[in-house]
């Protein structure tokens, strides 16, 4: 998303925050539902982003397709989001797909911190088990399976007890990419709650596997260092031989010894 379009969110968040945080998950849903209409009918997507037409009439316009099939709080995020100036017509579809995030985010909320924690612990753990797994990957992202029976198939790996917003978020990433990885798409909804719950998500990678002592005490320095509690997705990687390597948005700490020695290949073949 462009730095004016992020701008044009950040402008209304206030406001858009209003809608989110009442029955959090049936308006995310709703909004995925939405979404779909509005990436699938072109015509439909053009004239809600189009920035020659005024506001109120693109506001007009998905109150009169949206108005009988979505609730009030859905139906609100969407007109906030359409009267938006956006750089590109993807970027409304983008701002809907972030804000039905955030909606589940604000629905795990009414747990506390430790409903978003749980959240942002199970998308990761779906995640990580994207990665770990080529015929997973290859599940989930078959195009000639319905996107129905994929949607099934990331429900049923994340478990029966996984919360609702999870169920809800990992259908949405496989059946509905919108051209991304269900991965990728996966990670940017654990971005938005992580970012919810004022944390950030800590990449580290280490040579050997942590001690659940060590990776607490390691969790407190990163907080401590970096100014914000830090969710931790640790994964381990013995190609690093030793050290640690820590990412954190743009921001990356390499202190391995894999790192140290490809420093010091690069100064000698200067």
């Amino acid at each position: 998303m462009s730095l004016a379009s992020s701008d044009s969110l950040a402008n209304i968040s206030p406001e858009l925050e209003s809608f989110l945080t009442s029955n959090g998950l049936d308006t995310a849903r709703e909004l995925f539902a939405a979404l779909r209409v509005i990436d699938q009918q072109g015509a439909l997507r053009r004239s809600l982003a189009d920035p020659t037409a005024e506001s109120t009439k693109r506001q007009g316009l998905v109150e009169r397709i949206f108005s009988n099939h979505v609730g009030a709080n859905a139906l609100g995020v969407l007109r906030l989001l359409v009267g938006q100036r956006w750089s590109k017509e993807r970027e409304l579809g983008d701002a809907i797909e972030t804000a039905a995030a955030q909606a589940s985010a604000a629905s795990a909320e009414g747990e506390g911190l430790a409903g978003l924690q749980q959240l942002t612990e199970q998308l990761l753990g779906f995640d990580q088990l994207i990665q770990e797994s080529h015929e997973v990957q290859w599940a989930l992202s078959d195009q000639q399976a319905p996107a129905s029976a994929r949607g099934d198939l990331a429900v049923k790996l994340v478990g029966v007890n996984a919360r609702e917003e999870t169920k809800a978020l990992v259908r949405q990433a496989v059946e509905a990419p919108r051209g991304a990885k269900p991965a990728a798409v996966v990670r940017h909804f654990a971005n938005v709650v992580a970012t919810r719950q004022r944390r950030w998500i800590a990449d580290v990678t280490v040579a050997k596997p942590l001690q659940q002592s060590q990776q607490d005490r390691l969790a407190r320095g990163l907080s401590a260092a970096f100014g914000r509690e830090l969710t931790l997705n640790v994964e381990v990687d013995p190609q690093l031989v030793g050290g640690i390597r820590v990412q954190v948005g743009d921001e990356v700490v390499d202190s391995s010894i894999s790192a140290r020695l490809n420093d010091l290949k690069t100064k000698m073949a200067g």
